[in-house]
Protein backbone atom coordinates (compact mmCIF):
# COMPACT_ATOMS: atom_id res chain seq x y z
CA UNK A 1 0.00 0.00 0.00
CA UNK A 2 1.44 3.21 -0.99
CA UNK A 3 2.19 5.67 1.83
CA UNK A 4 -0.92 8.04 2.35
CA UNK A 5 0.52 12.52 1.97
CA UNK A 6 -0.12 13.19 5.67
CA UNK A 7 2.73 10.01 6.51
CA UNK A 8 4.98 11.80 3.73
CA UNK A 9 4.53 14.82 6.18
CA UNK A 10 4.96 13.38 9.48
CA UNK A 11 8.18 11.65 7.62
CA UNK A 12 9.82 14.66 6.69
CA UNK A 13 8.98 16.82 9.40
CA UNK A 14 10.25 14.39 11.79
CA UNK A 15 13.67 14.27 9.97
CA UNK A 16 14.10 18.42 10.31
CA UNK A 17 12.78 18.12 14.04
CA UNK A 18 16.04 15.99 14.51
CA UNK A 19 17.92 17.99 12.00
CA UNK A 20 17.19 20.78 14.21
CA UNK A 21 17.71 19.26 17.27
CA UNK A 22 20.86 17.81 16.57
CA UNK A 23 22.03 21.50 15.16
CA UNK A 24 21.12 22.76 18.66
CA UNK A 25 23.32 20.20 20.22
CA UNK A 26 25.57 20.77 18.50
CA UNK A 27 25.06 24.78 18.81
CA UNK A 28 25.07 24.32 22.30
CA UNK A 29 28.57 22.46 22.83
CA UNK A 30 30.07 25.38 20.89
CA UNK A 31 28.59 27.51 23.02
CA UNK A 32 30.11 25.73 26.64
CA UNK A 33 32.93 25.31 24.82
CA UNK A 34 33.54 28.30 23.47
CA UNK A 35 36.45 29.15 26.66
CA UNK A 36 37.99 26.23 26.22
CA UNK A 37 40.71 27.52 23.58
CA UNK A 38 41.45 30.81 26.10
CA UNK A 39 41.30 28.40 29.07
CA UNK A 40 44.30 26.62 27.68
CA UNK A 41 46.43 30.67 28.20
CA UNK A 42 48.79 32.06 26.45
CA UNK A 43 52.34 30.89 25.08
CA UNK A 44 55.73 32.69 25.87
CA UNK A 45 56.50 35.25 23.72
CA UNK A 46 58.20 38.60 23.37
CA UNK A 47 59.71 39.97 27.06
CA UNK A 48 58.16 37.35 28.50
CA UNK A 49 59.83 34.25 26.20
CA UNK A 50 63.45 36.39 26.71
CA UNK A 51 63.84 36.67 30.92
CA UNK A 52 62.39 33.06 31.12
CA UNK A 53 65.84 31.79 29.06
CA UNK A 54 67.88 33.64 31.33
CA UNK A 55 66.70 32.06 34.29
CA UNK A 56 68.84 29.25 35.87
CA UNK A 57 66.02 26.63 35.86
CA UNK A 58 65.27 27.02 31.41
CA UNK A 59 67.44 25.06 29.08
CA UNK A 60 66.78 23.51 25.72
CA UNK A 61 63.03 25.48 25.69
CA UNK A 62 61.45 24.22 29.39
CA UNK A 63 61.67 24.61 32.74
CA UNK A 64 63.59 22.24 34.82
CA UNK A 65 63.36 21.11 38.40
CA UNK A 66 67.31 20.79 40.24
CA UNK A 67 67.59 17.12 40.17
CA UNK A 68 66.00 15.04 37.45
CA UNK A 69 62.38 14.15 38.08
CA UNK A 70 59.99 12.04 36.12
CA UNK A 71 56.31 12.52 36.01
CA UNK A 72 55.25 9.32 35.86
CA UNK A 73 56.91 5.70 37.05
CA UNK A 74 56.38 2.77 34.95
CA UNK A 75 54.89 0.04 37.57
CA UNK A 76 54.61 -3.25 35.69
CA UNK A 77 51.58 -5.03 36.30
CA UNK A 78 49.50 -2.36 37.08
CA UNK A 79 46.87 -0.56 34.74
CA UNK A 80 46.17 3.00 35.83
CA UNK A 81 43.48 2.59 33.69
CA UNK A 82 40.93 -0.29 34.97
CA UNK A 83 42.48 1.05 38.31
CA UNK A 84 40.68 4.54 37.70
CA UNK A 85 37.22 2.85 36.61
CA UNK A 86 37.29 -0.23 39.16
CA UNK A 87 39.42 0.41 41.82
CA UNK A 88 37.67 0.20 45.33
CA UNK A 89 39.09 2.94 46.66
CA UNK A 90 36.79 5.38 48.33
CA UNK A 91 37.91 8.68 46.01
CA UNK A 92 34.42 10.53 47.42
CA UNK A 93 33.02 11.48 50.94
CA UNK A 94 29.74 9.52 51.48
CA UNK A 95 28.10 12.61 53.16
CA UNK A 96 28.61 16.42 52.40
CA UNK A 97 31.67 18.33 53.34
CA UNK A 98 31.03 20.44 56.68
CA UNK A 99 31.61 24.29 55.27
CA UNK A 100 31.90 27.37 57.57
CA UNK A 101 32.08 30.93 56.90
CA UNK A 102 34.78 32.34 58.59
CA UNK A 103 34.40 34.31 61.54
CA UNK A 104 35.85 37.61 62.13
CA UNK A 105 39.10 37.64 62.85
CA UNK A 106 40.07 37.95 66.44
CA UNK A 107 43.09 40.11 66.11
CA UNK A 108 42.16 44.00 67.31
CA UNK A 109 46.27 44.84 67.28
CA UNK A 110 47.18 43.46 63.86
CA UNK A 111 50.96 44.03 64.69
CA UNK A 112 51.49 40.14 65.35
CA UNK A 113 48.40 38.22 63.27
CA UNK A 114 48.67 35.81 61.82
CA UNK A 115 45.25 33.60 60.81
CA UNK A 116 44.87 31.30 58.00
CA UNK A 117 41.88 30.34 56.32
CA UNK A 118 41.57 27.44 53.95
CA UNK A 119 38.94 27.49 51.53
CA UNK A 120 39.14 24.16 49.69
CA UNK A 121 41.79 22.28 47.73
CA UNK A 122 44.72 24.56 47.76
CA UNK A 123 43.25 28.18 47.82
CA UNK A 124 44.20 29.42 51.07
CA UNK A 125 43.86 33.45 53.03
CA UNK A 126 46.57 34.77 55.07
CA UNK A 127 45.75 36.81 57.40
CA UNK A 128 49.18 38.42 58.51
CA UNK A 129 49.82 41.48 60.56
CA UNK A 130 46.85 43.47 58.58
CA UNK A 131 47.42 42.13 55.24
CA UNK A 132 45.63 39.92 53.25
CA UNK A 133 47.17 37.18 50.90
CA UNK A 134 45.28 34.80 48.70
CA UNK A 135 46.92 31.39 47.49
CA UNK A 136 45.85 29.69 44.18
CA UNK A 137 42.00 30.96 44.07
CA UNK A 138 39.96 28.26 42.10
CA UNK A 139 36.37 28.78 42.37
CA UNK A 140 34.79 26.96 39.37
CA UNK A 141 33.03 23.97 39.49
CA UNK A 142 35.84 21.46 37.78
CA UNK A 143 39.47 22.44 37.34
CA UNK A 144 39.32 21.70 33.77
CA UNK A 145 39.66 23.64 30.72
CA UNK A 146 36.04 22.84 30.15
CA UNK A 147 32.71 23.25 32.23
CA UNK A 148 31.80 19.72 30.49
CA UNK A 149 34.05 17.41 31.78
CA UNK A 150 36.91 17.33 34.18
CA UNK A 151 37.51 16.76 37.55
CA UNK A 152 34.40 18.56 39.83
CA UNK A 153 34.35 20.07 43.09
CA UNK A 154 33.68 17.58 46.19
CA UNK A 155 31.89 20.72 48.46
CA UNK A 156 30.61 23.83 47.14
CA UNK A 157 33.53 27.15 48.33
CA UNK A 158 32.77 28.17 51.90
CA UNK A 159 32.33 31.78 50.60
CA UNK A 160 31.49 33.35 47.28
CA UNK A 161 34.35 35.67 45.77
CA UNK A 162 33.26 38.72 45.91
CA UNK A 163 32.18 38.15 49.83
CA UNK A 164 36.56 37.91 50.29
CA UNK A 165 38.19 40.76 52.41
CA UNK A 166 40.09 43.20 49.56
CA UNK A 167 43.30 41.27 48.91
CA UNK A 168 47.12 42.63 49.00
CA UNK A 169 48.49 39.71 46.70
CA UNK A 170 47.35 36.78 45.04
CA UNK A 171 50.20 34.19 44.59
CA UNK A 172 49.60 31.56 42.02
CA UNK A 173 52.32 28.56 42.13
CA UNK A 174 52.20 27.01 38.77
CA UNK A 175 49.34 26.64 35.93
CA UNK A 176 48.17 23.64 36.32
CA UNK A 177 43.59 23.96 36.27
CA UNK A 178 43.40 22.87 40.02
CA UNK A 179 45.95 26.01 41.32
CA UNK A 180 45.07 28.22 38.25
CA UNK A 181 41.28 29.03 36.95
CA UNK A 182 40.76 31.41 34.07
CA UNK A 183 37.09 32.48 35.27
CA UNK A 184 38.17 32.92 38.97
CA UNK A 185 41.14 35.07 37.86
CA UNK A 186 38.57 37.20 35.69
CA UNK A 187 36.51 37.79 38.94
CA UNK A 188 39.44 38.95 40.83
CA UNK A 189 40.45 40.90 38.08
CA UNK A 190 36.96 42.68 38.36
CA UNK A 191 36.55 42.99 42.22
CA UNK A 192 39.76 43.17 43.64
CA UNK A 193 42.92 45.53 42.87
CA UNK A 194 45.29 43.30 44.38
CA UNK A 195 48.75 42.25 41.73
CA UNK A 196 49.02 38.71 40.96
CA UNK A 197 52.32 37.16 42.01
CA UNK A 198 53.35 34.41 39.57
CA UNK A 199 56.30 32.01 38.64
CA UNK A 200 58.30 32.92 35.47
CA UNK A 201 56.26 32.47 32.27
CA UNK A 202 52.87 32.29 33.54
CA UNK A 203 52.57 35.78 32.68
CA UNK A 204 51.50 34.50 29.90
CA UNK A 205 48.30 33.11 30.54
CA UNK A 206 47.53 36.56 32.55
CA UNK A 207 47.82 38.32 29.33
CA UNK A 208 45.75 36.50 27.07
CA UNK A 209 42.96 36.47 30.13
CA UNK A 210 42.82 41.06 30.16
CA UNK A 211 44.89 40.90 33.63
CA UNK A 212 46.79 44.30 33.27
CA UNK A 213 50.55 44.54 32.66
CA UNK A 214 51.37 46.34 35.88
CA UNK A 215 48.82 43.96 38.11
CA UNK A 216 51.60 40.57 36.64
CA UNK A 217 54.91 40.36 38.69
CA UNK A 218 56.17 37.24 37.17
CA UNK A 219 59.61 36.07 39.56
CA UNK A 220 61.74 33.48 39.15
CA UNK A 221 63.55 30.87 42.44
CA UNK A 222 64.90 33.16 44.99
CA UNK A 223 63.41 36.21 43.79
CA UNK A 224 61.42 38.79 46.57
CA UNK A 225 58.70 41.70 45.87
CA UNK A 226 57.81 43.71 48.13
CA UNK A 227 53.71 44.21 48.76
CA UNK A 228 52.39 46.08 50.77
CA UNK A 229 54.94 45.92 54.16
CA UNK A 230 55.40 41.87 52.86
CA UNK A 231 58.24 40.28 51.49
CA UNK A 232 56.94 37.44 49.18
CA UNK A 233 59.49 35.36 47.89
CA UNK A 234 59.42 32.75 45.39
CA UNK A 235 61.02 29.53 46.14
CA UNK A 236 61.92 26.04 44.65
CA UNK A 237 59.26 23.00 44.39
CA UNK A 238 59.86 19.71 42.83
CA UNK A 239 56.99 20.13 40.16
CA UNK A 240 56.24 19.93 36.15
CA UNK A 241 53.84 22.60 34.33
CA UNK A 242 51.14 22.74 31.54
CA UNK A 243 47.95 23.26 30.38
CA UNK A 244 47.94 21.96 26.42
CA UNK A 245 49.90 19.43 25.02
CA UNK A 246 53.01 21.51 25.94
CA UNK A 247 54.79 20.57 29.29
CA UNK A 248 56.80 22.58 31.51
CA UNK A 249 56.78 26.19 29.68
CA UNK A 250 56.28 27.69 32.52
CA UNK A 251 57.72 27.69 35.96
CA UNK A 252 56.27 26.03 39.07
CA UNK A 253 57.06 27.60 42.61
CA UNK A 254 56.53 27.09 46.65
CA UNK A 255 56.06 30.51 48.14
CA UNK A 256 57.41 32.75 51.36
CA UNK A 257 55.34 35.00 53.09
CA UNK A 258 57.10 37.52 55.79
CA UNK A 259 55.91 39.98 57.65
CA UNK A 260 57.90 42.10 60.08
CA UNK A 261 57.34 39.48 62.66
CA UNK A 262 55.50 36.60 61.13
CA UNK A 263 56.49 33.96 58.49
CA UNK A 264 54.24 31.76 56.10
CA UNK A 265 55.59 28.96 53.89
CA UNK A 266 53.19 27.25 51.48
CA UNK A 267 54.59 24.41 48.86
CA UNK A 268 52.82 24.61 45.93
CA UNK A 269 52.30 21.41 44.25
CA UNK A 270 56.04 19.28 44.91
CA UNK A 271 57.55 16.21 45.71
CA UNK A 272 60.00 15.73 48.37
CA UNK A 273 63.32 17.03 47.94
CA UNK A 274 66.54 18.57 49.68
CA UNK A 275 65.44 22.24 48.52
CA UNK A 276 62.82 22.22 51.90
CA UNK A 277 66.12 22.02 53.99
CA UNK A 278 68.20 24.91 52.28
CA UNK A 279 64.67 26.94 52.47
CA UNK A 280 64.19 26.65 55.96
CA UNK A 281 67.69 27.47 56.57
CA UNK A 282 67.40 31.01 54.77
CA UNK A 283 63.80 31.93 54.98
CA UNK A 284 63.04 30.00 58.11
CA UNK A 285 61.72 29.27 60.86
CA UNK A 286 58.50 29.58 60.06
CA UNK A 287 55.18 30.40 62.18
CA UNK A 288 53.42 27.66 59.91
CA UNK A 289 53.75 26.12 56.81
CA UNK A 290 50.80 25.06 54.46
CA UNK A 291 51.68 21.49 53.12
CA UNK A 292 50.34 19.81 49.81
CA UNK A 293 49.16 16.38 51.46
CA UNK A 294 46.93 14.74 48.86
CA UNK A 295 46.79 13.47 45.00
CA UNK A 296 49.73 11.35 45.54
CA UNK A 297 50.51 7.97 44.08
CA UNK A 298 53.75 5.64 43.93
CA UNK A 299 52.94 6.18 39.67
CA UNK A 300 54.38 9.45 40.32
CA UNK A 301 56.23 9.78 43.53
CA UNK A 302 59.17 12.08 42.79
CA UNK A 303 55.83 15.54 41.70
CA UNK A 304 53.69 14.97 44.96
CA UNK A 305 54.44 14.53 48.32
CA UNK A 306 52.78 11.49 50.38
CA UNK A 307 51.91 12.98 54.08
CA UNK A 308 54.60 11.54 56.04
CA UNK A 309 56.84 12.97 53.33
CA UNK A 310 55.06 16.80 53.80
CA UNK A 311 56.04 15.97 57.44
CA UNK A 312 59.82 15.18 56.82
CA UNK A 313 59.52 18.52 55.04
CA UNK A 314 57.50 20.38 57.82
CA UNK A 315 60.41 19.92 60.02
CA UNK A 316 63.01 20.41 57.06
CA UNK A 317 61.42 23.94 56.66
CA UNK A 318 61.15 24.30 60.45
CA UNK A 319 58.13 25.14 60.97
CA UNK A 320 55.75 25.68 63.97
CA UNK A 321 52.20 25.06 62.96
CA UNK A 322 51.44 21.97 60.03
CA UNK A 323 48.01 23.05 57.93
CA UNK A 324 47.44 20.41 55.58
CA UNK A 325 46.06 21.67 51.48
CA UNK A 326 45.58 20.02 48.51
CA UNK A 327 43.08 17.41 49.29
CA UNK A 328 38.89 16.98 50.11
CA UNK A 329 38.09 19.21 47.26
CA UNK A 330 38.64 17.24 43.87
CA UNK A 331 39.51 13.46 43.14
CA UNK A 332 42.94 14.24 41.41
CA UNK A 333 44.15 10.44 42.34
CA UNK A 334 43.31 6.94 43.11
CA UNK A 335 43.51 6.97 47.10
CA UNK A 336 40.67 7.17 49.38
CA UNK A 337 39.24 10.71 50.17
CA UNK A 338 40.20 10.87 53.71
CA UNK A 339 43.79 8.63 53.26
CA UNK A 340 45.88 11.66 53.07
CA UNK A 341 44.85 13.17 56.38
CA UNK A 342 44.27 9.90 58.00
CA UNK A 343 48.44 9.20 57.39
CA UNK A 344 48.89 12.98 58.48
CA UNK A 345 47.75 12.92 61.56
CA UNK A 346 49.22 9.67 62.83
CA UNK A 347 52.37 10.69 61.34
CA UNK A 348 52.32 13.71 63.40
CA UNK A 349 51.34 12.26 66.47
CA UNK A 350 54.46 10.15 66.11
CA UNK A 351 56.52 12.77 65.42
CA UNK A 352 55.53 15.22 67.63
CA UNK A 353 54.40 17.88 64.84
CA UNK A 354 51.56 20.56 65.85
CA UNK A 355 48.91 19.94 63.81
CA UNK A 356 45.39 21.80 62.65
CA UNK A 357 42.95 20.58 60.32
CA UNK A 358 40.28 23.03 59.41
CA UNK A 359 36.86 22.75 57.81
CA UNK A 360 36.86 24.28 54.56
CA UNK A 361 36.07 28.03 55.89
CA UNK A 362 37.19 27.54 59.14
CA UNK A 363 39.62 30.09 60.12
CA UNK A 364 42.27 28.91 62.24
CA UNK A 365 44.58 31.58 64.41
CA UNK A 366 48.02 30.41 64.40
CA UNK A 367 48.56 30.89 68.11
CA UNK A 368 45.64 29.22 69.00
CA UNK A 369 44.71 26.27 66.84
CA UNK A 370 41.99 24.30 67.00
CA UNK A 371 42.25 20.95 68.43
CA UNK A 372 42.63 17.90 65.66
CA UNK A 373 38.51 16.34 66.60
CA UNK A 374 38.59 14.33 63.31
CA UNK A 375 35.32 15.73 61.87
CA UNK A 376 36.33 14.20 58.01
CA UNK A 377 35.73 10.52 59.43
CA UNK A 378 31.79 11.38 59.76
CA UNK A 379 31.95 12.04 56.16
CA UNK A 380 34.28 9.68 55.15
Amino acid sequence: MAPTRSTDVERSLGRRMRGAAGLAALAGLAWVARDVPAALGGRLAGARAERAARSPQFRDGTFHNQAGTRTMVADPGRNLLRELIFGKQKRRPTAPVPLLRPSASPAADTTDELNIVWYGHASVLIEIEGRRVLLDPVWSDRCSPSALVGPRRLHEPPVRLDELPPLDAILISHDHYDHLDMATVRALLAGQSAPFLVPLGVGAHLDRWGVPADRIIELDWSESHQVAGLEITATAAQHFSGRGLRRDGTLWSSWVVAGARRTVFYTGDSGYFDGYAAIGAEHGPFDVTLMQIGAYDRAWPTIHMFPEEAVNAHLDLRGGLFIPVHWATFNLALHDWSEPVNRLWAEAKARDVRLAVPRPGERVVVEDPPAVDGWWQSVA
